[in-house]
């Protein structure tokens, strides 16, 4: 039997923010941040940084509401799943609603605060990170999706501080898409035989355990060949190369971990060790960055 819904508005917006994961806003952050220094020789005006802030929450709010509300069915018949918020009762679909509302419209306030080049972009970024959760019932690759999804923070930045897209901005965003959809690989693993039986679509259903890692291995290779790009664009010197190197670190434990498809860490490799990833690499970025400051 499903649970009530959570008495009290604090205690369901509580359910509410678990239910998204809110705290792993903090993914696709740094790489926003990160282009907003690499096209600011000097100080930001705190209010890009905190519009960029609002879309970045409002983004991923959506996204991941959205996500709950379409599979919920799915969630519920998936044993790893049945226990969210949505499937087992603890939040109502309506009050899901609402998150997703109030989420899209700050999203979409918060582009047109950052000028008229990100409002006219905004939908198209909605129709990205709203579509993705329809991917995995048609196509394979929805692990690209998701990864082309995150990839809109430091593009959508990017274009809020400087009004276009410069090449390094490109080599950032691949990396970005190319980490995500390879450790969205690697999650997946833990489905693979519930997503085969039940007719959806995902690299490991496709591909099988071995395969599927090869893969995850080759697109966290090009993210790294792709933020060596961006490094070598941007003159880096030393604190950034050695936020990459960290990086590189970080993804090599990664695959270390669940080599042979151990999934009995999945969590360690996906929350705990992909959370650094970012913070690692805009750290490197922005001590060169403050030394620069200091030195004109």
């Amino acid at each position: 039997m499903s649970a009530q819904p959570s008495s009290g508005p604090f205690a369901q917006f509580r359910e509410l923010l678990d239910m998204i994961k809110f705290e792993h806003t903090l993914f696709a952050l740094p790489f926003a941040f990160l282009a907003v220094i690499s096209v600011s020789p000097t100080l930001p005006s705190w209010r890009v940084g905190f519009w960029i802030l609002m879309a970045m929450v409002g983004a991923r709010t959506a996204a991941m509401t959205f996500n709950r509300l379409v599979d919920q069915d799915v969630d519920a018949e998936n044993p790893r799943t049945q226990s969210r918020a949505l499937p087992a009762g603890r939040v109502s679909r309506h009050g899901a609603k609402l998150l997703l509302g109030g989420a899209v419209a700050l999203f979409g306030f918060s582009a047109g605060m950052l000028g008229p080049l990100p409002w006219k972009l905004a939908p198209l970024a909605l129709v990205i990170i709203l579509g993705y959760s329809f991917c995995k019932r048609f196509t394979s690759f929805a692990h690209v999706v998701l990864g082309l999804s995150l990839a809109g923070a430091p593009l959508g930045a990017w274009i809020a501080v400087s009004g276009r897209l410069d090449p390094p901005a490109w080599f950032l965003a691949l990396g970005v898409l190319t980490w995500t959809a390879g450790f969205d690989v690697l999650y997946a693993l833990q489905d693979e035989t519930f997503d085969r039986a039940r007719g959806l679509r995902s690299i490991p259903a496709w591909l099988g355990t071995q395969r599927s890692l090869w893969v995850a291995r080759a697109l966290h290779l090009v993210a790294l060949a792709a933020w060596a790009a961006f490094n070598l664009r941007m003159g880096s010197h030393l604190f950034p190369w050695l936020g990459w190197a960290g990086v590189a670190l970080i993804l090599m434990r990664e695959h270390w971990v669940i080599r042979e498809g151990r999934l009995d860490r999945i969590d360690h490799v996906f929350f705990t060790l992909n959370s650094l990833v970012g913070a690692v690499f805009f750290t490197g970025h922005l001590m060169e960055w403050i030394m620069a400051l200091t030195l004109r």
